[in-house]
């Protein structure tokens, strides 16, 4: 009892601002602090208090039982440890940093809609152009006099109604 009354926490794991990371190695080292060495003595004790062979092996087995537990909790505690997880500052610049992106490209993305409009308003009154030129064109060889004939000469071959333009 009196082992347990000399072993101070560290001011660590008392304090509630320290990192999760410092937290968890002082509990490691609390752990090995207040539990381990405490282990040997009560072994001694119950061992020296029983004559009975039985009650040995029922010590040991529960002693090995109790490091094999307190193994895997070290090892539990020290791979939560290694985890990095980013901290609340960490975490609110990495969002910071995504919302200027999102900002970024959101206005690339509305110049090249901008731009691609005008590419479409250029491409379709181009169109437009040559649609009229070709029209004009038509127009101006259909109303040629020879033309006019073929395309006559053509309606009395075939029997058929091809109105002029």
């Amino acid at each position: 009892m009196s082992e347990r009354q000399d072993i101070q926490l560290d001011p660590q794991i008392q304090s509630p601002q320290g990192s999760s990371r410092d937290d968890t190695i002082s509990w490691v080292v609390a752990l090995e602090t207040a539990l381990l060495p405490c282990l040997p003595a009560r072994e001694l004790q119950a061992i020296d208090r029983s004559p009975h062979p039985s009650h040995q092996i029922d010590v040991e087995r529960h002693a090995r039982d109790f490091m094999e537990a307190a193994e895997e909790l070290q090892l539990y505690l020290l791979g939560l440890q290694r985890e990095d997880q980013p901290t609340k500052a960490q975490m609110l610049t990495q969002i910071i940093t995504m919302e200027e992106e999102l900002r970024t490209k959101t206005e690339i993305i509305k110049n090249q809609e901008r731009l691609i409009q005008g590419w479409s308003k250029d491409l379709s009154d181009q169109l437009d152009k040559h649609n009229t030129e070709l029209e004009s064109i038509i127009c101006l060889r259909l109303n040629r006099p020879w033309i006019q004939l073929y395309r006559h000469y053509i309606c009395y071959l075939c029997n058929s109604s091809i109105q002029l333009i």
